[in-house]
C-alpha cells in the first residue's frame, strides 16, 4: 500500500465509519522479537485528551490480545480496503491462542515506523500509539442501563488511550481543503 506521513491535524476521514462500518486491526506487541497478536476491533474512538491526540480502545480481558496490550508499551490501529473484509472478519473471530490467524488471514505485518507494535503492508490507513492510560469499566458507573446487556459474562473491557505519535495513509485520509475556517475569517 502506498501510505504516506499524515500530520495528525491533516487526518481527514469519517471516524464512525472507520469504526463501525470499515473497522480496525488492533496490534499490540513487539515486531522484531515477533511477540505480538492482532483483533479486529468495531468499538473505539479518536480525539484529544490530555492536549494530545489519542486513540482509546477497548479490549476484553478474555481476549488473547489483552496480554500483549498489558505486556507491551505501544499498539497500532490499522484500516483496510474493502477487499480485506473477509480477513478482519477471520481476525476478529479466531483466536491467536488456537494458531498462527495471521498467516491465515493472508496480511503481511511489518515493522512500524516509530512503535514497536507492527503495522500490515496492506493497510490504507495506520494509527501508531504509545499506551498513556487504562482502566477497568466499572459497571456501576453505567448511567444507561441497557449497556449492561454488553456483558451478560460480566467481562467488562479494559480501556486503553494511546497517544497518536505517527500516521501514515493513502490519499484519500489527508486532508486537503487546507483546514477549517474561523467565524472571524482566519484559520
Amino acid at each position: 500500500m502506498n501510505r504516506k506521513s499524515i500530520p495528525v491535524d491533516d487526518l481527514g476521514t469519517r471516524f464512525h465509519h472507520l469504526w463501525n462500518s470499515q473497522w480496525f486491526l488492533l496490534t499490540a506487541g513487539d515486531f522484531t522479537t515477533r511477540d505480538f497478536n492482532t483483533m479486529t476491533v468495531s468499538w473505539g474512538s479518536l480525539g484529544v485528551m490530555w492536549n494530545r491526540p489519542v486513540a482509546q480502545v477497548v479490549v476484553r480481558p478474555v481476549r488473547h490480545t489483552f496480554g500483549f496490550l498489558e505486556r507491551h508499551a505501544t499498539f497500532t490501529l490499522c484500516a483496510f480496503p474493502e477487499r480485506y473484509h473477509e480477513a478482519l472478519v477471520l481476525l476478529g473471530s479466531k483466536s491467536g491462542y488456537d494458531g498462527d490467524k495471521i498467516a491465515e488471514s493472508g496480511l503481511t505485518p511489518q515493522g512500524a515506523s516509530v512503535v514497536a507494535a507492527p503495522v500490515f503492508a496492506e493497510a490504507e490507513l495506520v494509527l501508531e500509539c504509545r499506551k498513556i492510560y487504562s482502566d477497568d469499566f466499572n459497571p456501576a458507573r453505567f448511567l444507561d442501563p441497557s449497556i449492561a446487556s454488553n456483558y451478560p459474562n460480566k467481562d467488562y473491557h479494559r480501556i486503553y488511550f494511546g497517544e497518536i505519535v505517527a500516521i501514515a495513509g493513502t490519499d484519500k485520509y489527508r486532508r486537503t481543503d487546507g483546514g477549517a475556517t474561523l467565524p472571524d475569517g482566519t484559520s
